[in-house]
């Protein structure tokens, strides 16, 4: 049969507080003389450390147990990529690393033996920088 303070929300046994009627007739129970003082003060008990209220607005005393929420976890979904159908995609991750890194050594040796003959064909020459005039800056008058 205990009541509750109404500002600090902690239990009242009989015999102890206050029963405080406000103006418009609403009894309020008061555990102790510094609750009545800080009501009578119009604090707000959500902005005093060691009230209920303080404590359920930042989380604190909760069991861990209620207080982890369940989280679904995300499925990863493999799209085809504009240059790639969805089986090529999946062949090339079946693929061996060593298969692939063959294929790519045979791809770097067509290009080099086709750089070669290019090379080859042209002579051996390769194109002179082109010779530009010295840069006026802007402010600067020409004569």
């Amino acid at each position: 049969a205990a009541e509750l303070c109404a500002l600090s929300e902690y239990r009242i046994w009989p015999g102890t507080g206050k029963l405080f009627i406000r103006r418009d007739g609403k009894p309020i129970f008061l555990g102790s003389s510094k609750a009545q003082s800080l009501t009578l003060q119009r604090k707000k008990p959500a902005k005093l450390v060691w009230t209920q209220a303080w404590r359920r607005l930042h989380k604190k005393g909760l069991s861990e147990a209620h207080l982890k929420k369940r989280r679904t976890r995300t499925n990863k979904v493999q799209r085809a990529v504009v240059g790639l159908s969805l089986e090529d995609i999946k062949k090339k991750a079946s693929q061996k690393s060593e298969f692939r890194s063959a294929q790519r050594e045979a791809a770097l040796k067509e290009v080099k033996d086709r750089k070669k003959a290019n090379k080859a064909k042209t002579g051996g020459k390769t194109s002179a920088p082109s010779v530009r005039p010295t840069k006026v800056p802007k402010n600067v008058k020409r004569r």
